[in-house]
């Protein structure tokens, strides 16, 4: 069971409150961008188009993915890449256990597509379903003190714990809220990919069917002072045509 804590309560009120546990899905249109598509050796495939998210199991949906026809079908333990066509759908590809997959991988390993929709998958269902997720079974959490930022803010940190029921970056990351509640940042290590330490900045907060989601997501190398480096941009992903469901 999640422990509640202050800090917990005022970034669920600051996001929605109860709103979350009435809506099933959230959707939109996604924007990727960044130089980690092209590190990994997977540019083109997974950039534009929409995506799906359940908000009470572990569960997303990528369209277009690499074609008008593709999509990726994602839970935890996982992943396929799915046709869509008049007859019904078809698997073209699929993995069971999935993360078994990126056993020795570095930051520079190049993935295959099957990966590529893994990460994909658990990321976007990781952002756009907090902080309701935080409450979800197994999830555990612990307010970690203030922070202050380089342009002089101070955050309040809250540190997650994930069960190994929910596939996501790695098992405990470190998320920040201002004065509001409103989460800004996320500290994290990307455990498929050489474990590399992130910093992951939320901007652009708007309200959606009384759920507010951050529709721009900057992510950075995170340096041993925990700050995060300005070059190279890691990761974009903005988000609009949002739909709640």
């Amino acid at each position: 069971m999640t422990t509640t804590t202050t800090l917990l309560d005022r970034i669920l009120d600051a996001h929605g409150g109860s709103r979350w546990a009435e809506a099933s899905t959230i959707s939109a249109t996604r924007h990727f961008g960044g130089a980690f598509w092209g590190l990994k050796q997977v540019p083109g495939i997974a950039e534009e188009g929409r995506f799906t998210v359940d908000l009470h199991r572990q569960r997303a949906s990528l369209e277009h993915f690499g074609a008008d026809d593709l999509r990726t079908e994602f839970t935890g333990d996982h992943v396929a890449v799915v046709r869509s066509t008049p007859h019904g759908d078809e698997v073209v590809e699929e993995l069971a256990d999935p993360r078994a997959s990126f056993a020795g991988h570095v930051l520079e390993t190049p993935w295959n597509r099957l990966q590529l929709a893994y990460f994909t998958g658990y990321a976007m269902w990781t952002y756009n379903t907090e902080p309701f997720s935080f409450t979800l079974p197994g999830v555990q959490v612990e307010e970690a003190g203030p922070w202050t930022e380089p342009s002089g803010e101070t955050w309040d940190r809250l540190r997650v714990t994930y069960p190994d029921t929910i596939a996501t970056h790695t098992p405990t990351q470190t998320l920040y809220a201002d004065a509001d509640g409103v989460l800004r940042r996320r500290d994290y290590e990307v455990d498929i990919a050489g474990a590399s330490p992130s910093v992951e900045y939320m901007t652009g907060q708007r309200w959606f069917d009384g759920l507010l989601l951050a529709t721009d997501r900057k992510i950075f190398v995170r340096d041993g002072e925990g700050h995060a480096l300005p070059e190279p941009l890691i990761v974009s992903i903005a988000i609009d045509d949002v739909a709640v469901r």
